[in-house]
C-alpha cells in the first residue's frame, strides 16, 4: 500500500504539513519496497481556487491508497473519497510518525472534512 503524507519537507523527519491542498509536495510511502518517494505540489500554491481538487489528483496519480494531512477542505475530500483513498488528519508529528501510526492502526480515517474550502 501507498501512503502519501503532505509534509514540511523532504524526508520522512520533516513534520506534516497542516495544508492539504496548498502543500508544496507529499512524501509518498510503498509499504512493499519500505521506501520514500517525493511528489511536487508546488503547482498549485497559487491557484485561487481548485488547489484541493488538483491535489486530490497528485495523490491519486502516486497510486496512494491513503493520505495523511493536517487538514482537508471538503471538496479535496470528496474527490479522494470518490477515488477510493482514505484520509487521515494527524498535526504534530513527523511524516514517519504518521505513516508508522497510519500501519498500526492508530490513527483512524477521517469521516468528513474538517476545514471550510479557501481556509
Amino acid at each position: 500500500m501507498k501512503i502519501a503524507v503532505s509534509c514540511q519537507g523532504e524526508t520522512p523527519d520533516s513534520p506534516v504539513d497542516p495544508r492539504f491542498g496548498r502543500t508544496s509536495g507529499f512524501l509518498v510511502y510503498d509499504s512493499e519496497t519500505k521506501a520514500y518517494e517525493r511528489v511536487n505540489n508546488t503547482q498549485n500554491l497559487s491557484l485561487p481556487q481548485g488547489a484541493g481538487l488538483q491535489t486530490a489528483q497528485n495523490v491519486y496519480q502516486s497510486g496512494a491508497k491513503a493520505v495523511v494531512s493536517g487538514h482537508v477542505g471538503p471538496k479535496a475530500y470528496l474527490a479522494l473519497e470518490k477515488g477510493g483513498v482514505k484520509i487521515y488528519l494527524a498535526d504534530g508529528m513527523t511524516v514517519q510518525q504518521a505513516v508508522d501510526k497510519v500501519l498500526a492502526g492508530e490513527l483512524k480515517p477521517a469521516d468528513g472534512a474538517d476545514k471550510d474550502g479557501h481556509w
